[in-house]
């Protein structure tokens, strides 16, 4: 399949999606879209397909990209919708959502039996990551079916093959592991920093050129100092990778004391009516626990 005749099916076209759906279209592919709230796509309608249903966008396309909430829409939107039935011989289907291996694994059987390929690529990088199409790409599945999508996985980011299905949804958990636990370790930093009387700002800046060091601290901390908690990562999203985290821990008989105290820590802060904050929120739960304030009054305030 030459690069720019491949035709691309993309349905979920949320926060993440959008500016996947926009690079894709800049790159040259001819584009099928769907998303459940339909008035999402209508800012390509000039540039692309609009499909009624998930069956109707799936069929003929070569390439298969879904980019969804989580696993049970995916199921729902592949499996019960009919997008997987709907997949022609020798296209490939790409999970660009987080879900759990073992969905991935079913999921790769299914497209397996339309005679279809099968790559589970979740991403890292957020939506900046998404808009610049620097996307960490974790690829998972079967060799050829990986070199089939490299060119549109370029058109996003940085794709780096990880082993067989499931493989990337693994890689993902751990990367979620390491966000979520970062963003707390961060919050608990900067807030015991301006407790005792020291400049948050002045403690990120002197931590940056450290050790301590990273993206999270880079990026979150200075998110927390402004307090801007709009979405880019919501909350409930993360919640939702901490749980699957702590399932797959189970399954394989490990326990991840670290990622349990973090996940109660989100499953708190969504119980409390922040499930639409940024992850980065995180410091809102801690200052509510310890009642005290990183900085001037918070943007958003606690309800109850």
């Amino acid at each position: 399949m030459t690069t720019r005749r491949l035709h691309i099916a993309f349905l979920g076209i949320g926060l993440m999606g959008s500016p996947m759906v926009r690079n894709l279209l800049d790159a040259g592919y001819s584009m099928t879209l769907w998303n459940r709230t339909a008035s999402k796509c209508e800012p390509f309608a000039n540039e692309a397909a609009i499909a009624d249903s998930p069956e109707d966008a799936v069929r003929g396309a070569d390439i298969v990209i879904t980019m969804l909430e989580n696993g049970d829409v995916v199921d729902d939107v592949m499996v019960a919708q009919r997008g997987i039935a709907a997949l022609k011989a020798g296209a490939v289907y790409i999970d660009m959502s987080s879900v759990q291996p073992s969905l991935a694994r079913r999921h790769a059987e299914l497209a397996r039996e339309q005679g279809a390929g099968y790559v589970d690529g979740p991403v890292s990088g957020g939506t900046v990551g998404a808009e610049q199409a620097r996307l960490s790409i974790m690829a998972g599945g079967a060799k050829a079916d990986i070199e089939r999508a490299l060119p549109v996985f370029e058109a996003l980011g940085k794709c780096t093959p990880i082993g067989p299905v499931g493989a990337g949804q693994l890689a993902k958990l751990a990367n979620q592991a390491i966000v979520g636990i970062t963003i707390g370790a961060v919050s608990e930093a900067l807030l015991l920093s301006a407790k005792g009387g020291a400049d948050p700002a002045a403690v990120r800046e002197a931590l940056m050129g450290g050790f301590a060091g990273s993206r999270i601290l880079e990026l979150h901390g200075q998110r927390m100092i402004d307090r801007d908690f709009a979405p880019g990562a919501p909350a409930r999203i993360q919640l939702k990778d901490m749980r699957m985290i702590l399932d797959e821990a189970r399954s394989e008989g490990l326990t991840l004391p670290l990622a349990q105290q973090v996940h109660n820590g989100y499953q708190s802060l969504v119980a409390n009516g922040h499930s639409d904050v940024d992850h980065c929120g995180l410091l809102l739960e801690l200052e509510h626990l310890n009642g005290a304030l990183l900085g001037a009054s918070p943007a958003i305030k606690r309800k109850g």
